[in-house]
């Protein structure tokens, strides 16, 4: 283990690890977001097996040809398990029920942080969750009643994951060494993706072989797993070390004095106050914020309506549709690390510019996965494999923005207020996910191959928007605004680089405020 701050070697290596408080509060964590992001995304499976799009379909509209190959009995994907659901949700209906989470997500994400500092990050985060996974459990009873109903519980469920990230962050500043807080919280943040991974497969099988019908059991399972997750993190978890019963006088001495040094030295710069105005007038700012929302369209339109796509198009039964659905993210996660690699790699050896770099980890993320959902567009049923592979590569590439593009240039541009810029940018980019599902929902109401090409090329169209508009006005450099005076420009600049996060850290934004400035992200 490094030395840390503050300890002499000998001291550091009886430091526990392994076996700490700290590492379990990651690995309790870790599950948090699997169950954070499995509530989240539950719906988009379910969603399939709920409703009965055979009652949907109009008999007079004129579909094509290729429908009739694709029927189970004449050889399609289908294994003869598919299920019809009981509900008539039009598609403008299933738009905002898949869109409701955002509502509620986007409003409590800056207070968030506020609830976090006042009551503490593990009241706020596991009370959080145990509102959502309520919510999660009544959402079949309520679907009987009324679509209202589950668009009110999952804008209620919104509301309590917003407040998730700050509140995590709240505990990180209080638990999590200096020297040890990118390997500690990587693994926490790990759990984000992997609940996307196993979410769909599991939720897919689920709705064909679960009990009270089928897809209830979607709800009732992960409800239940996360009340499960919520009783052990009230139980083992602390807000601090000094309220831990359990922690060793040893890693308690070692957190509170590597951050008491930290937290000295900080005492010593000067307080800075942030410029608003400047940042709001700023291009570079703009040009992160404008890819982030852009980028924000095509992650949040596959993540609620690809396992719509995959049955109504590819003709996937539900199994194979939570199997395949889950492929793209595996891919997404790779890429991730690989993308923040090849872009340290390239800064390290200074092959490119930080804003080159930057640039061109940006559009290919960007415009790779627009020619490939073109591509997946043209696709149907009887190319289902071949759809499945270029979904995969394009959602696989757009990792490269998140791992060495635009996601990473809060750094760059402003170490100081990487906290600040990513609240804004981030809070903004949820409004992505509130509008394209019901314009997803509003084109495909024939659930007709035109229609989903319709929806392919909007989502191309925007990310490549998004990739001329950060090559014309994307920055690497410190702003002007970001800095003191002129003794502390190259500082500053080094900072930027220095620090860059690690492949996996530059992948996940509620990181980049650690590393760069300590400053809490307000996601």
């Amino acid at each position: 283990m490094a030395t840390s701050i503050g300890l002499k070697e000998s001291d550091s290596e009886k430091v526990p690890f392994w076996t700490s408080s700290r590492f379990g509060l990651a690995i309790l964590a870790f599950f948090g977001f699997v169950s954070m992001y499995a509530l989240r995304v539950n719906l988009s499976v379910a969603m399939v097996c709920m409703v009965n799009n055979t009652a949907l379909n109009d008999p007079d509209n004129s579909s094509d040809v290729i429908d009739d190959v694709c029927l189970p009995d004449s050889g399609s994907n289908s294994t003869g398990d598919d299920v019809e659901g009981s509900f008539i949700w039009d598609k403008q209906t299933q738009g905002l029920l898949l869109s409701s989470f955002f509502y509620g997500y986007i409003v409590t994400q800056i207070p968030g942080g506020w609830f976090a500092e006042r009551y503490g990050g593990k009241g706020v985060f596991g009370w959080s969750m145990f509102v959502t996974a309520v919510c999660t459990l009544l959402t079949p009873f309520f679907a009987t009643i009324h679509w209202g109903l589950v668009f009110a519980l999952r804008f209620v469920e919104g509301l309590g994951e917003g407040t998730v990230f700050p509140a995590v962050h709240a505990m990180w500043a209080l638990w999590l060494p200096p020297l040890e807080r990118s390997q500690l919280a990587a693994i926490a943040w790990a759990g984000t993706q992997i609940g996307n991974v196993i979410t769909l497969p599991v939720s897919g099988l689920l709705c064909a072989y679960g009990f009270a019908g089928g897809w209830p059991s979607i709800f009732y399972v992960l409800g239940v797993a996360t009340i499960v997750w919520f009783a052990l993190w009230m139980l083992i978890v602390a807000d601090s070390p000094a309220k831990h019963k359990r922690i060793s006088a040893v890693e308690r001495n070692y957190i509170e004095r590597t951050l008491a040094e930290e937290h000295a030295s900080r005492r010593e710069e000067k307080d800075h106050r942030v410029p608003w105005k400047k940042i709001l007038t700023s291009l570079p700012f703009w040009a992160i914020l404008m890819t982030h929302m852009c980028c924000n369209w095509g992650t949040y339109s596959l993540l609620t309506f690809l396992p719509t796509y995959m049955r109504e198009i590819l003709k996937f039964d539900i199994k194979q549709n939570g199997l395949y659905s889950a492929l793209p993210y595996i891919g997404f996660f790779l890429f991730i690390n690989i993308g923040g690699f090849i872009a340290d790699l390239i800064r390290s050896k200074k092959l490119l510019t930080t804003a080159a770099t930057r640039k061109v980890m940006n559009t290919l993320g960007s415009v790779v996965p627009a020619a490939f959902l073109v591509a997946t567009g043209y696709m149907d049923c009887t190319q289902s494999t071949l759809a499945v592979v270029l979904l995969t590569i394009g959602v696989s590439f757009s990792g490269f923005q998140y791992g060495g593009g635009f996601l990473v240039n809060h750094v760059d541009i402003a170490p100081k207020y990487a906290g600040v810029l990513l609240g804004i940018t981030n809070t903004t980019a949820t409004l992505s996910g509130i509008i394209a599902p019901y314009v997803i929902g509003s084109i495909t109401t024939n659930q007709t191959q035109q229609e989903w090409q319709v929806v392919f090329y909007i989502a191309a169209a925007i990310y490549t928007f998004g990739a001329i508009f950060f090559i014309i006005f994307g920055a690497g450099e410190v702003q002007d605004w970001a800095r003191d005076d002129d003794d502390e420009v190259n500082g500053a600049a080094n900072l930027a680089f220095e620090k860059q996060p690690p492949p996996y850290e530059a992948s996940h934004p509620e990181n980049q405020s650690v590393n760069a400035d300590d400053s809490e992200t307000r996601f």
